[in-house]
C-alpha cells in the first residue's frame, strides 16, 4: 500500500499574524478537501505572545511590551490554551483528518512524532498532567496538561493546542529551544522552564529529526512544497484583516 501524500512546507520566518493566518488558511483548505495533510515548521520574525482562542484575560502591560528596541506582538491563535511567548522557540503545525480515537488520543497520535524525533536527539519526553490552576494561569508553559510534553525534570519543553472541525484537526505547538530569560521574566515574572540547558540543539537538527519521525509515525510521503505567489496573496489578506484584533 502506498503512503499518504503530505505537504511539507519549508521553514518559514514571518510575523505572528502571517503565521496564524497561514495555519488557519491551511486548515480550511484541508477541511474543504482542497489540499493534502500538512506538516510545517516556523519561527517568529518579531517576538510575539499568542493568546488562546478563548483566552479573555491577560495583563494589560502586554500591549506595551518591547524587546531589543522593537515591539512584542500580540496575536490570537485559532486554537485553545493559554498564552505562549514566541522568541527563541520553534513552532510546528500538523493538519490532518481522520485520526483514530477521541481528541486526547489524537493529541497523542500526533505527539508521537515529537517524542520519537526528540528521542533520536537524546531527549526523552513524557506527557504532563493538568493541575487545578491551569485555566487561571495566563502562561501556557507554567502548567502542563496531558497534551503537553515534559522533560525528565518535569518542566515543559513543548506546549500544543488544537482546532477541530469535523474530523479535521490543526495541532500546533511551541518548542522552547533558546528563550531569552530577560524577556520571559518581563512577560511572565519568572524564569523560563523547559529549556535544553547550556547546549541547546540546533534548530536545523531538530527539524530534520522531526521530519524523519513524521515520515514513520504518519506513514507519510512528505513532499516539499513552498507557498505559491497566489497562496501568499490569500494569506497576506487574511493576516491584514487580523490587524484589527487589538
Amino acid at each position: 500500500m502506498s503512503k499518504a501524500l503530505w505537504r511539507l512546507i519549508p521553514l518559514l520566518s514571518a510575523t505572528s499574524r502571517v503565521q496564524m493566518a497561514l495555519d488557519t488558511w491551511l486548515f480550511e483548505q484541508h477541511y474543504q478537501g482542497l489540499s493534502p495533510p500538512v506538516l510545517r515548521f516556523y519561527t517568529w520574525s518579531v517576538p510575539a505572545i499568542s493568546l488562546g482562542y478563548h483566552q479573555r484575560h491577560w495583563p494589560s502591560t502586554w500591549k506595551q511590551l518591547s524587546w531589543q528596541g522593537g515591539p512584542v506582538e500580540l496575536v490570537r491563535r485559532p486554537t485553545g490554551g493559554r498564552a505562549v511567548l514566541h522568541q527563541g522557540d520553534l513552532t510546528y503545525a500538523v493538519i490532518a483528518s481522520g485520526l483514530p480515537g477521541n481528541r486526547l488520543q489524537a493529541y497523542q497520535t500526533i505527539c508521537e512524532f515529537l517524542i520519537q524525533g526528540w528521542r533520536s536527539l537524546g531527549v526523552e519526553l513524557h506527557y504532563g498532567q493538568a493541575k487545578r490552576n491551569y485555566i487561571q494561569n495566563s502562561n501556557c508553559f507554567a502548567t502542563a496538561t496531558g497534551a503537553d510534553l515534559l522533560l525528565a525534570d518535569g518542566s515543559k519543553l513543548i506546549g500544543s493546542a488544537q482546532l477541530w472541525r469535523g474530523s479535521t484537526v490543526l495541532q500546533h505547538g511551541s518548542m522552547q529551544l533558546n528563550p531569552d530569560p530577560q524577556l520571559w521574566t518581563q512577560v511572565f515574572g519568572s524564569s523560563p522552564e523547559g529549556t535544553l540547558g547550556q547546549q541547546p540543539i540546533a534548530e536545523a537538527q531538530v527539524i530534520q529529526s522531526l521530519i524523519s519521525s513524521a515520515n514513520h509515525c504518519f506513514d507519510a510521503q512528505l513532499q516539499v512544497q513552498p507557498l505559491s505567489s497566489s497562496e501568499w496573496q490569500v494569506v497576506a489578506a487574511k493576516a491584514s484583516a487580523m490587524d484589527q484584533l487589538f
